[in-house]
């Protein structure tokens, strides 16, 4: 007996004990974009409860009302239409769907990452003369970088706004996709090697928000976490001033370190970063010798190089270029360390035709002879 009543008080505490560990960020943002968000999964919460509420209230009193023991109950076995209830059970489903549908469309133009802010929040509007903060981001393994191209700045794992300033952040990655997510602030944004990603959020409040990565990105996933600061202006101001008398320069050597595989990086600050080292990360030719992306572009569209372009093939890949350095990251996969497969290739069979990677005198695309493996990026020598 005295084992339940133990029992009993473990299972009183249980409700308890996962309450506790839920972070409630997302129903109590800090951010006009998270708010307007909170309010969108409550509106489209409401609705479908409308529905759902009365069906097991319904199925519950039908289950009890017509019971067999119930005598007193309408028994009414050749009973096949109503139009009423036919007009009930069709019309309440359609009006929630108009509504959800009406209530998603505004909602998918309005909360547009892309678009810019047209308020700070529900009773202001942004003054005419405000000038948005630019933050540009990098997601690298397992780390985020952050530049402020606006104040000559750079941070790693750390990252500062001022209350009631928009900011419009420019989001890319190094190597594999991530996802940029600060729940007090906005709804996650990918960010993805050689494209950018745009959003445009605002805090209204001050304090230290819990920044993270939402896509899962290799072994070092878990710790790439960051900091974010909702400052006054003077606090910003302060933080501006610490990392430039902290920092160090952040050039292109000092990225190539930095862009290495890491896990639990510490915060790091840099009192200026090359100017156009953003957008060589973004064009992915931030390594001597890669040509950038927006040059490949450039040739493919006026046509493509020709046979000239050959010597282009060492420039344009990109997803090995840590492989001749010997630094393999942990559960990275082909082509993104230039190592080769860890299962055991499959045995081939004569049963299997058309399989041969010769075939009179000439060999499958992106071989020699069927001897050496495709490059890891395609190239433009046409």
């Amino acid at each position: 007996m005295l084992k339940l009543v133990k029992f009993s008080r473990l299972l009183s505490v249980l409700p308890l004990l996962f309450l506790a560990g839920c972070n409630m960020v997302v129903m109590a943002p800090s951010g006009d974009i998270a708010v307007q968000q909170r309010d969108l999964i409550v509106i489209s919460t409401v609705l479908m409860l409308l529905i759902i509420i009365p069906v097991i209230f319904l199925t519950l009193y039908f289950a009890w009302r017509y019971r067999r023991s119930n005598t007193a109950a309408t028994y009414a076995p050749e009973w096949h239409h109503s139009t009423r209830l036919e007009i009930v059970i069709w019309a309440a489903p359609l009006a929630i769907i108009i509504a959800l549908g009406a209530v998603t469309w505004i909602s998918t133009h309005k909360l547009d990452p892309y678009r810019p802010l047209d308020r700070l929040d529900a009773e202001r509007a942004i003054p005419a003369d405000t000038k948005p903060l630019t933050v540009e981001v990098v997601a690298l393994d397992w780390k985020w970088l952050f530049f402020y191209p606006e104040l000559g700045i750079a941070t790693v794992n750390e990252l500062a706004a001022p209350v009631d300033m928009p900011i419009n952040f420019k989001i890319t990655a190094s190597s594999v996709m991530n996802s940029f997510y600060i729940p007090a602030l906005a709804g996650q944004i990918y960010a993805m090697p050689g494209m950018e990603t745009k959003l445009h959020a605002v805090i209204n409040r001050q304090g230290e928000y819990e920044g993270f990565s939402a896509n899962y990105s290799g072994s070092g996933f878990s710790h790439m976490r960051f900091k974010f600061h909702g400052l006054d202006q003077a606090g910003f101001d302060a933080w501006v001033a610490q990392v430039k008398q902290q920092g160090t320069m952040l050039n292109r050597d000092a990225y190539l370190k930095l862009e290495k595989p890491s896990e639990k990086e510490p915060v790091r600050y840099y009192a200026g970063a090359d100017a156009d080292l953003y957008n060589a990360i973004l064009n992915m030719c931030a390594t001597p010798g890669k040509m950038c992306m927006n040059e490949m572009m450039h040739i493919d569209m006026m046509g493509g190089g020709g046979k000239e372009s050959a010597e282009n093939r060492e420039k344009l890949q990109y997803d090995n270029r840590h492989a001749e350095e010997g630094i393999v990251a942990p559960a990275a996969t082909v082509p993104a360390t230039g190592a080769p497969a860890r299962s055991e290739p499959a045995e081939r069979t004569d049963d299997m035709p058309g399989m041969d990677m010769q075939h009179e005198g000439h060999s499958m695309p992106g071989t020699d002879n069927g001897a050496n493996p495709a490059p890891a990026q395609l190239n433009n020598n046409n």
